[in-house]
Order: structure tokens, then C-alpha cells, then sequence
């Protein structure tokens, strides 16, 4: 009879984020002042083409928000979860 040995693997990652044009915004999503992404720089995290962003953000998981100079950027909070989101499935 063959012994069984089963091996669990466990990880976490961190990641930090910073920019020189880091801005703050109101997302009525988490419903707080959150740090929010340029959407041309979304890619860098989620390594998303253009058409896949749009289902992201047609899904309602993420939102376009309008920075105060008319830039449209997005949550990062959201963005974070949504890629976590995508990672576990």
C-alpha cells in the first residue's frame, strides 16, 4: 500500500504602489477618499488590453471616475480587488 503525502503551499504578496502624480479622489463605490490610477496606467497592474478594462468596467466592479483636471481614472482600491478576484478564480 503507497503512502499519500499531501503539500500545501501557501503565499501572500504585497504591493505598493507609488507615483509622482498620485491623486486622491472620491469613489462613491467604497464610499471614502481613495487613491486612484490613471486608466492608461491600469495596465501596469492588471495587464489588461483596452477591451478587456471596458468588461471590467461595464461589470460594475470597478468604476470610471473623473479626476478633477477631466482625466478619467478608476479606483485603485476596486482595481486591486478585482485583479485579487481574478487571481483566486
Amino acid at each position: 500500500m503507497a503512502k499519500q503525502t499531501t503539500i500545501t503551499v501557501e503565499t501572500d504578496s504585497l504591493l505598493i504602489l507609488r507615483g509622482r502624480s498620485a491623486r486622491r479622489g472620491w469613489c462613491p463605490r467604497c464610499e471614502a477618499e481613495v487613491e486612484t490610477i490613471a486608466m492608461e496606467d491600469t495596465r501596469v497592474i492588471t495587464n489588461l488590453r483596452r477591451p478587456e478594462l471596458e468588461e471590467w468596467l461595464n461589470s460594475e466592479e470597478l468604476q470610471r471616475l473623473h479626476a478633477a483636471d477631466g482625466s478619467a481614472v478608476t479606483c485603485l482600491n476596486a482595481l486591486l480587488a478585482r485583479v485579487q478576484k481574478t487571481k483566486t478564480s
